[in-house]
């Protein structure tokens, strides 16, 4: 029966210095030799990751943290964040000097010209500091917004919008997403699409965006970098991502 792996990729395909390992790139490529499907699951938009995806030669993902899924080029499932409630957080956290960054499929933008918070958050991912428009999420699908401010100043947020999940992914910085959105639904759209039975699905994660992931497929696999969080979920905790973590995991689950 035909397998489908799903991965992360910060911390997961990538390393803490943000490369792609030669044990990796050599990994993805036996998998498809021995006629597994790979794909991708991470919360980054699909600008972002281009040039991995190029490296890799994947090109069926789940980005957005699920709201955005592709398979083999074509877009086969779409679910936009509310603009009427996108718009009530941005005043709100206006008040409170909290920018947001409003992401489509294409581009990010930001609602300030320049704020630390978002340099040193994005930064981390070696990207730059977004260009301002702050009404970029006015009739435009956005997948994802973020949200800055530390977690001592989250709660001002959480409870007051039912229609949005927040995931913290930086000191800084919590991704905000449709209710309900999650790699693990994205991957259920990918998977339906493919007719795969859910045991000969696998996912390798690290962090908090990871764990309905890991939790939803037949075999979760953690990283030896992963939050304590997702290596309680995880059926597998293989070594950290820059030990050969992806290499070791799939040859201990014989995909390789």
């Amino acid at each position: 029966m035909k397998k489908i792996v799903f991965f992360d990729i910060d911390g997961t395909l990538l390393d803490h210095e943000k490369n792609l390992p030669e044990s990796t790139k050599k990994a993805i490529d036996l998998l498809k030799k021995n006629d597994v499907f790979v794909a991708i699951a991470t919360g980054r938009a699909p600008f972002m990751f281009e040039g991995l995806r190029e490296a890799l030669e994947i090109d069926s993902y789940v980005s957005f943290n699920g709201q955005f899924v592709v398979f083999e080029n074509e877009v086969i499932y779409e679910n936009p964040l509310n603009e009427k409630e996108l718009k009530k957080l941005f005043e709100h956290a206006k008040t409170n000097d909290h920018p947001l960054v409003f992401m489509n499929e294409k581009t990010m933008k930001a609602s300030v010209k320049h704020h630390p918070y978002i340099e040193k958050s994005l930064g981390s991912l070696n990207f730059p500091h977004p260009d301002d428009d702050d009404t970029f999420y006015v009739n435009r699908m956005m997948y994802q917004s973020l949200l800055f401010c530390e977690d001592q100043h989250e709660k001002l947020y959480f409870s007051n919008y039912p229609h949005f999940d927040f995931i913290r992914w930086h000191p800084y910085s919590v991704d905000v997403l449709p209710k309900g959105g999650s790699k693990a639904e994205g991957i259920k759209k990918m998977i339906e699409r493919l007719g795969f039975e859910l045991k000969d699905v696998y996912a390798f994660g690290d962090g908090l965006n990871d764990l309905d992931m890991l939790k939803a497929v037949g075999t979760g696999v953690a990283m030896g970098n992963g939050v304590p969080e997702a290596k309680e979920l995880a059926d597998l905790i293989t070594s950290d991502v820059s030990n050969d973590g992806i290499w070791n995991g799939l040859k201990e689950l014989q995909l390789i």
